[in-house]
């Protein structure tokens, strides 16, 4: 994968765990669908965090 698709897939992942971010502080904190939430959003920070290392990686 190239720098530049890598950095636009960083892009989009790092909105996504920026949208759970902001759907997870805005439910209460007993509502069922909030693990759910919050499953996603662990699964989307590590997808960023692989991302970021691979980008890291290529620049070196």
């Amino acid at each position: 994968m190239t720098l530049k698709a890598l950095a636009a897939e960083l892009y989009k992942s790092i909105r996504r765990v920026e949208e759970l971010e902001k759907k997870v502080a805005e439910m209460p904190p007993h509502d069922p669908a909030r693990a759910q939430l919050e499953r996603e959003l662990a699964q989307a920070r590590q997808e960023r965090d692989r991302l970021k290392g691979a980008l890291d990686g290529a620049k070196a």
